[in-house]
């Protein structure tokens, strides 16, 4: 090999041997940092955003959802706190700007409370959906993987938290420990909502373990750990995903319930505490006069949950490989005509 090189570098005055030596140098270069972001980037940022921003549903579901975080942040650090007398009492909706929703019986703006509702009912979903779906994941992936023992234990585990009352169960607790800390309350609500979810993921991790590319995963000594996080776990996220939003769904209309059945403390402002208000203090059933106080309340928990439902289905799609790489490949040919026909007008 060295001869021919040699031979070659005469007959060309040394500019084969220039070329050989740049290729080979060039394959030598490991990837930097700066690809490695941008292969990151590309897979985890670029691609998912394109199919999302494909889909209606998760445009519509997002914005609903963005809206709500903007109330939760920015409405609740400039709209002033609900106390009593704040506004002239019994406001009809839209009669007095200073409480454009109505006020209560006793001058508060009905406005205020389901504003600063919100940033509890949050950290509420937020807390409860991870807490259920992460448990859940743990357990179920380490039960259908590992089989055996271990899979028998963990999955009596489960059964035992399923047979469970979710309802008295929550109630009780509530009563014996009064959380006040949103995040407490998150976690209360999916002590054990996370047993069905897991049973789930372990029918779907006893079929993906006998796939082929596991199998060769395993034939080639990867690590347990590794092929859970590169192989199995992806291909549950769709399956997660929408139950994440099941489970923040959960909380919304449980955390509701509680707060309106006076289980919970009212020292956290809750819609639930409002529809309670309504019901009790102002009658809004009886009459249509206080009916506004009612309804305020009853929107904002149709529109958060109806905001996680679009958004279950839509990032459903995210995670499916075939989209992905259709709407990218879409992406990269509508660029490569831009530059073809900007090339073409210079």
């Amino acid at each position: 090999m060295k001869r021919t090189e040699d031979s070659n570098a005469v007959a060309d005055g040394g500019s084969r041997v220039e070329e050989f030596s740049f290729e080979t140098t060039t394959s030598d270069v490991e990837v930097t940092w700066k690809e490695r972001l941008g292969d990151f980037y590309t897979e985890f940022v670029y691609k998912p955003g394109l199919v999302a921003w494909d889909d209606r549903r998760t445009r519509i579901g997002g914005i609903i959802l963005f809206v709500y975080v903007f109330i939760g942040t920015v409405g609740a650090w400039f709209y002033p706190e609900p106390i009593s007398n704040q506004v002239p009492r019994n406001l009809a909706p839209f009669q007095d700007w200073s409480a454009p929703l109505g006020s209560t019986q006793s001058g508060v703006d009905v406005l205020a409370m389901a504003i600063h509702a919100t940033p509890s009912m949050l950290i509420m979903i937020a807390t409860g959906g991870i807490f259920a779906t992460a448990i859940a994941l743990v357990i179920g992936t380490v039960a259908g993987y590992s089989g055996g023992t271990v899979d028998a234990v963990l999955t009596s585990f489960s059964d035992i938290a399923m047979t469970i009352p979710g309802l008295p169960l929550i109630m009780v607790l509530a009563v014996v420990f009064r959380p006040d800390n949103p995040v407490l309350i998150g976690i209360l609500i999916t002590v054990n909502y996370w047993a069905g979810l897991g049973r789930s993921i372990r029918s779907q991790v006893l079929t993906l373990r006998e796939a082929s590319y596991v199998e060769a995963s395993r034939t080639m000594g990867v690590s347990t750990p590794r092929i859970l996080f590169k192989d199995i776990i992806p291909n549950l996220m769709p399956f997660v995903l929408v139950n994440f939003a099941n489970a923040a769904r959960y909380v919304v209309f449980t955390s509701v319930g509680l707060y309106y059945l006076g289980i919970l403390p009212t020292s956290v402002p809750n819609w639930g505490i409002q529809l309670n208000n309504a019901y009790k203090q102002a009658g809004a059933l009886v009459g249509t006069s206080a009916l506004y106080q009612l309804v305020v309340p009853m929107v904002m928990i149709m529109g958060i949950a109806l905001s996680l439902i679009l958004l279950a289905q839509g990032l459903d799609r995210v995670f499916n490989p075939r989209v992905r790489t259709r709407l990218a490949g879409e992406s990269s040919s509508l660029e490569e005509s831009d530059e073809n026909s900007e090339v073409m007008s210079q």
